[in-house]
């Protein structure tokens, strides 16, 4: 089976090292980005291609028919398209006679759309799921080929939930891919009724409102840690950014005001949140005294 690829992500690279370990397939062509101000995680899969020597093209977003054309001298029975930020046009879909193929790390058809391992972690969920699925015209609402869920633990972050998608997925490849050589690859069409779109996050979506429980401002400082640029608070009139943090157990008292800068220990301070809880903020640059307000 001649397989086609476009991606410029970790995972697409992941994918495609994982096709290329696998025999009765071949990579026939790669379409990638030199560079991408997009993604956090952006990984130019040129150098791959030229070690095994497979044909590739830079995508060009002024003139995305180059792709289309790039990709047509090269007959894919199937194109995996990993890690891509936006759709493909409708003469793409139709190229490869077996469909092409995407990924999103969410439980389709729930939680389509941008950013679904921040929304994830920032909305305290207790799962989600790598999926791949045939794209259609719609974003992530095309029939599922393989799903498989994924636990969120209260200790993951974005890096280590990425990385238990990344293990997932290289097994879920191997497997339908296995059975789309053999005829075999089973589809299960979405119920859109049951479907919602997450929306792209912007900066303000990462700026700490001190009002907001204690768990919300943990949740949203460990959905943006690295690679993403990471949640940030005011100070001074400076944002600070904030990778790492911990709940504190004790209750304390309503009447004291959110933001307020409980202890400090080292680069460590502790700080008010909503009602009766508070957060521990570690490795904090800029010094800060006890009875501050943030």
């Amino acid at each position: 089976m001649k397989i086609g690829f476009i991606g410029c992500v970790h995972s697409s690279q992941v994918a495609l090292e994982t096709l290329l370990k696998m025999e009765g397939i071949e990579v026939v062509a790669v379409i990638t980005k030199e560079r991408s101000p997009f993604n956090s995680d952006h990984i130019d899969l040129a150098p791959i291609c030229k070690r095994f020597g497979i044909p590739f093209h830079y995508e060009n977003s002024q003139s995305k028919t180059d792709s289309l054309e790039f990709m047509e001298g090269f007959y894919p029975d199937v194109i995996y398209c990993f890690g891509w930020s936006y759709l493909l046009s409708n003469d793409f879909l139709l190229l490869p006679p077996l469909g092409i193929i995407g990924f999103h790390p969410a439980k389709l058809p729930q939680n389509r759309g941008r950013h679904p391992i921040i929304w994830a972690l920032a909305l305290g969920l207790s799962a989600t799921a790598s999926t791949f699925f045939k794209l259609s015209e719609g974003a992530d609402t095309g029939a599922i080929l393989s799903q498989t869920d994924i636990l969120i633990s209260h200790d993951d972050d974005a890096a280590s939930l990425y990385n238990k998608i990344i293990v997932v997925m290289k097994t879920q490849i191997i497997d339908f891919t296995g059975r789309l050589t053999n005829g075999e690859a089973d589809y299960i069409e979405q119920d859109h009724k049951l479907s919602n779109s997450w929306r792209k996050r912007s900066r303000k979506d990462g700026l700490i409102d001190w009002r907001m429980r204690a768990e919300d401002i943990f949740n949203l400082i460990r959905a943006l840690a690295k690679p993403y640029p990471g949640a940030e608070f005011e100070y001074h009139d400076s944002l600070i950014p904030i990778w790492k943090s911990s709940i504190c157990d004790e209750v304390f008292p309503r009447n004291v005001e959110p933001g307020r800068v409980l202890e400090v220990s080292g680069k460590n301070i502790l700080v008010k949140c909503g009602s009766d809880t508070a957060i521990w903020l570690f490795d904090i640059e800029v010094g800060m005294a006890a009875g501050e307000y943030l």
